[in-house]
This record gives structure tokens, C-alpha cells and sequence, in this order.
């Protein structure tokens, strides 16, 4: 049942993230950020928020920075758009698996050309 219901917070999350991200964060270090995993624990404590940055090495540490400041805005703009007793204290880790993806597919090509 916690499973059900931590999936739906997480789907929410990811959902108004997406927004607030995009519209209320003015902070010019957080560039182009592209939300695109929440996982939520089952006592919805905790929230690991996968994010997609544009950008170089640089770029990606400078967005990781500022939404770390943002961090506290970000937590209670979620609490009361969802509108939980306790909102999950959150974390940013960038989402590797579009980079691996692209590795990937990068050799199968190199691999294929040789054919």
C-alpha cells in the first residue's frame, strides 16, 4: 500500500518540479534542467530527484550548486502544492542512464560502420 502511494507522491513531485524549476527558480547558476526521476521512500521521508542538466561539466556543477541553495524554497513550494503532513526532505543526483544511452549508441554506430 506505502508503495502505491510513495509512487503517486513521486509522480506529483516530478510533475510540480518540473514547473517550479522551469518558472520560479531565478537563480542564474541553475541552468536548463530537465526533471526526470523522483524516487520517494515508502515512508515518504526522503526524495532522490534525478535531474538532466544542458550543458558541459561546469555548467552541470554550477546547477547543482544552486538548486543545493535553492534547496529549503524548492522543499516548501512542493508542501504546499502536494499538500503533505511532512514533505520529504530532498536531494539532486544528476540522471546518468541519457549520457550512458548515448555512449552506447555511439559505439553500435562506430560498430556498424566497420561492417
Amino acid at each position: 500500500m506505502s508503495d502505491i502511494r510513495s509512487n503517486r507522491v513521486a509522480e506529483q513531485m516530478k510533475k510540480e518540479l518540473g514547473e517550479l524549476l522551469s518558472k520560479k527558480i531565478k537563480d542564474p547558476r541553475v541552468g536548463f534542467v530537465t526533471v526526470t526521476d523522483v524516487d520517494v521512500t515508502g515512508d515518504l521521508q526522503q526524495a532522490k530527484i534525478f535531474i538532466s542538466v544542458l550543458g558541459d561539466e561546469q555548467k552541470k556543477h554550477d546547477t547543482l550548486v544552486g538548486l543545493a541553495k535553492a534547496k529549503g524554497f524548492i522543499r516548501s513550494e512542493i508542501g504546499n502544492r502536494i499538500r503533505l503532513r511532512k514533505t520529504p526532505e530532498i536531494t539532486f543526483e544528476f540522471d546518468e542512464a541519457f549520457e550512458y544511452g548515448n555512449r552506447i549508441e555511439t559505439i553500435l554506430r562506430d560498430l556498424n560502420k566497420d561492417k
